[in-house]
């Protein structure tokens, strides 16, 4: 069954019209019915009614006996059979001299017509009673007849002897009128119930569409709010049902109205969360700010401890050591989470023509320094790719991808940069053959302070900001930054616009 023809799929007005529809067939059906019933049963009474009186005229009162033919129906069309013990009575034929079979069909204004074998032998078997039944004679049509049992005077063809007989006469009405009129009755109902049922069907769907237009204006506005990016950064809910559809006396209203209650408060609840991330991204990069200065002295003595010419004990020596290497590592986390509160913030990046392509070598050529236990391969294309942005910013993602992984994929590990254009933009990938994320840190991969250390091999310390620099980074060049991964195999992969196209508009802040 198609999903067109389930119920439980369709619109409410595909309902609400097909409801309507199929309530009006229903009724019109046995209204349809019920008339023609009754119009059948009333014709066929008053044909009853006919065979009644035609009947008390061969056994009333007066009846003529002496003549089986003394019937001549009730001046119309008419069936009229005379039966002796089962058989045709033979009467003499006054037009055409001698007998003829008295089983005939007299017609208005025309000569009777004989009845054919066949048709006596249907009117013989038929069982025919005082009750009305119905036979059918075949080319004559079907008949509604009564039998009457009457005294008549015979005479024998044999001996030439009269004597009265106790015959059976079958009387009957043709049905034809009676059946074109229920017919003509049928059809017309059948017509007038066909207009009805187009003019009722577009009168409802006008109805129908006209009575849910505030029900849709109320959906297409729930459509525009969930459009909205609400996930992160500064968010302007401006999108209220209009004032028209929240009158609360109606179902509708009720609905638009519930819905402007619910967006003012999801509005006054983004406001405070953008008033409270503002205020923390301030925080962090007040705080990342301030802590450069003393962070630098920390360093600064450290390294001056070491050119100190005097003995310095081997402890201490070495605590002056993880003194300055931790002081570096947290600096480094203070620079990162720093520029992440710049890009918070939207401050605008530089805007110069960068080769790309020059970069991936000279990454590479980095990484390949700094893990010399992995294999660095490099896919470049022809000609040089540019990208207008910031160099260093765009250096640093370079940077960041390949440092991921080379720290969580083991010794051997194959990691491949390549840069190459997709129509007007440029795509560089680092991918590698490590054993891959696992699909529950897939979509958390780009969030602040995510780590994979269940998933790849950890080897050196991480402050989960390196992919979300990255992501922020990209975005904020207008760009797009997007992973694949299974086992064996994993994909970042950065578009960015050429520069030989056309000039880019201003690049955008970025949320986290």
């Amino acid at each position: 069954m198609t999903t067109a023809l389930r119920p439980s799929h369709w619109t409410l007005r595909t309902k609400l019209v097909s409801s309507v529809l199929l309530l009006f067939i229903i009724i019109i059906t046995a209204i349809g019915a019920l008339t023609v019933w009754q119009l059948h049963n009333t014709l066929a009474g008053k044909i009853d009614q006919q065979l009644a009186n035609s009947a008390q005229q061969l056994t009333g009162p007066g009846a003529d006996r002496g003549d089986p033919l003394s019937y001549q129906g009730g001046g119309g069309d008419s069936l009229h059979v005379d039966l002796l013990a089962g058989t045709v009575v033979y009467v003499p034929d006054r037009q055409n001299g001698g007998t003829r079979p008295s089983a005939l069909i007299s017609r208005l204004g025309a000569a009777p017509t004989q009845l054919t074998p066949a048709q006596i032998n249907a009117v013989r078997a038929a069982g025919i009673g005082r009750e009305p039944s119905t036979i059918d004679l075949a080319r004559a049509g079907d008949y509604r007849v009564v039998a009457v049992q009457h005294s008549a005077h015979l005479q024998n063809q044999a001996t030439g002897i009269t004597s009265e007989q106790t015959i059976t006469t079958v009387i009957g009405l043709p049905l034809r009128d009676t059946e074109a009129t229920v017919r003509t009755a049928a059809l017309a109902v059948a017509l007038l119930s066909g207009a009805g049922l187009i003019l009722v069907g577009l009168a409802t769907a006008y109805l129908v569409r006209r009575n849910l237009e505030p029900l849709r204006r109320v959906a297409e506005t729930a459509t525009r709010v969930s459009n909205l990016p609400l996930s992160a950064g500064e968010v302007v809910m401006h999108e209220r049902v209009d004032p028209a559809d929240t009158d609360e006396r109606t179902e509708v209203g009720q609905v638009g109205l519930a819905l402007n209650q619910m967006l003012d408060n999801v509005d006054g609840a983004l406001t405070a969360r953008q008033e409270s991330e503002t205020r923390v991204r301030q925080f962090v990069a007040d705080a990342s700010h301030e802590l450069r200065t003393p962070l630098a002295s920390i360093r600064g003595y450290a390294e001056l401890s070491r050119r100190e010419r005097e003995p310095v004990p081997t402890g201490v020596q070495h605590a002056m050591s993880r003194i300055e290497s931790e002081s570096d590592r947290m600096t480094a986390l203070v620079e990162d989470l720093l520029l992440l509160a710049r890009l918070d913030s939207g401050r605008p990046l530089e805007r110069e023509p960068v080769d790309v392509t020059l970069l991936a070598m000279e990454t590479m050529s980095d990484a390949h320094a700094a893990g010399p236990d992995h294999r660095w391969k490099l896919d470049l294309p022809d000609e040089p790719m540019e990208v207008v942005g910031d160099e260093a910013r765009i250096r640093q993602v370079l940077i960041n991808l390949l440092a991921n992984a080379r720290r969580h994929t083991p010794a051997g590990t194959e990691v491949t940069t390549r840069v190459a254009a997709d129509g007007g933009d440029v795509v560089v990938s680092v991918s590698d053959d490590g054993p891959g994320i696992e699909p529950d840190l897939l979509p958390h991969i780009f969030e602040r302070f995510t780590r994979g250390d269940s998933a790849r091999t950890r080897t050196e310390g991480s402050t989960g900001l390196g992919l979300s620099i990255v992501h922020a980074v990209v975005t904020a060049h207008g760009g797009e930054l997007t992973v694949q991964s299974a086992p064996g195999s994993t994909c970042f992969t950065m578009r960015m616009r050429r520069s030989s196209q056309e000039t880019p508009a201003p690049m955008p802040s970025v949320a986290p």
